[in-house]
């Protein structure tokens, strides 16, 4: 018995990863899973105008485009209450739990959210109930002094943001009312800064998998991602996992990365709510390979097992209940969600399907990387995202690291 299945892409501005998910997926070839055999292939999804009675032909639908552009966002929506479509992300938490209402579910959970304020409009929004609301309810409040409370320095950053647009680093007051008077109809958090910290870990997951990497915000995009294996010790990466895992659990997120500050042994997430991660193979470079082989499994395992769609299914209660008991320690509270989040992923079943329906992956993807088929790939996005005088020492720079990948597994880059 045999089965088609049919993967779509909702894309913007991306070729460097569609080329390697449409290229390998190809290359995988027919899944065998409990006797029957699955034959998957993938499509680029257009937009246009959708009946909401229309039937969709995709069974999974991976989204790069939705947080911005609101018409696939609600064809997402309606495909995923009326036609089951599996999706990665819930367009409805991405959607509603910004990154403030984030805050508020983790500092709920327990996690150790630095001190967060939110804040007023600076100019108020357009609305000819405004002017008669305000001057009944809004309180006046000294910038300054809930300020000085958190202490300096400190951000100001978007409650909704991402991308660090809008975000600030306040080093006194003169500069905190300066960015606020620049805010304008942005309603945005003052949160505490954690100063002295050790390490700024990216954790990007997908599915039931967690790359935590040693990140540097303070360099350019393509030196960002340190190849650094142990820059954690096993408990502190293990934690940062166990958070990632959580947050994605609870919000119906497949694919998403978080960010966290290490301090000593303390983890403190800062931002967890990015709907479109990085994975561009100008950044992620020697990580890349992971992400994008990560990406088919997960696409695969969701779709030849049936996994049941979960976007429109978010009860958080099961993770209140540990959250509100005083009885738990911090750590106690993280195994506990450590054990909800694994089953919600199926880390075991998922497990167990790589190693057996999926055995040929990793071996594949090892097999592209060091082809000429992908060294042209790695060419044409270096010439399409740099300029003619900076091509020569980008291409070097990134032959390197992903030669470092390659090389780790035997074997050596073939170039064009």
């Amino acid at each position: 018995m045999s089965s088609d299945h049919l993967i779509g892409l909702l894309l913007g501005t991306e070729e460097d990863w569609p080329r390697a998910f449409e290229t390998l997926l190809g290359r995988i070839g027919p899944v065998t899973y409990n006797g029957a055999t699955h034959n998957l292939t993938t499509e680029r999804i257009t937009i246009e105008p959708f009946d909401l009675r229309d039937k969709p032909r995709y069974n999974l639908v991976v989204d790069r485009l939705a947080w911005w552009y609101f018409v696939p966002r609600e064809w997402l929506k309606k495909v995923a209450l009326m036609n089951d479509v599996y999706l990665l992300n819930s367009p409805f938490t991405f959607q509603a739990m910004e990154k403030h209402a984030a805050y508020c579910a983790m500092l709920r959970l327990g996690l150790k959210v630095p001190e967060t304020v939110l804040i007023p409009h600076k100019n108020p929004p357009e609305n000819t109930r405004f002017e008669y609301t305000a001057a009944k309810y809004n309180k006046p409040f000294d910038l300054g002094e809930i300020a000085a409370k958190i202490g300096y320095p400190l951000f100001m950053k978007p409650y909704d943001g991402g991308q660090w647009v809008g975000v600030t680093r306040i080093k006194d007051e003169a500069m905190l009312r300066k960015t606020y008077d620049e805010s304008g109809e942005r309603l945005m958090h003052l949160q505490a800064s954690v100063e002295g910290f050790d390490h700024f870990a990216r954790s990007l997951s997908i599915g039931a998998e967690t790359m935590v990497m040693d990140f540097r915000p303070d360099e350019p995009m393509h030196n960002r991602y340190a190849v650094s294996h142990d820059f954690l010790t096993p408990e502190t990466g293990d934690e940062i996992l166990t958070i990632s895992r959580l947050i994605n659990a609870f919000f119906r997120w497949e694919f998403n990365s978080c960010e966290t500050l290490v301090r000593g042994t303390e983890a403190h997430p800062i931002d967890y709510a990015n709907a479109s991660p990085d994975v561009a193979l100008t950044s992620l470079h020697y990580y890349w390979p992971w992400a994008i082989s990560a990406l088919l499994k997960w696409s695969i395992f969701c779709t030849v097992t049936e996994r049941p769609p979960r976007a429109a299914d978010f009860d958080p209660h099961l993770y209140f209940e540990i959250g509100d008991r005083e009885d738990l320690s911090y750590e106690e509270k993280l195994a506990e969600y450590r054990k909800i989040a694994d089953h919600y992923f199926e880390v075991d079943k998922y497990t167990e399907f790589c190693a057996t329906a999926l055995k040929d992956v990793d071996e594949l993807m090892l097999d592209w990387i060091s082809s000429p088929a992908f060294d042209a790939l790695l060419v044409e996005t270096v010439q399409t995202t740099y300029p003619v005088h900076e091509q020569e020492k980008f291409l070097a720079h990134f032959r390197g690291l992903l030669g470092l990948w390659a090389h780790e597994r035997g074997r050596s880059l073939q170039t064009v």
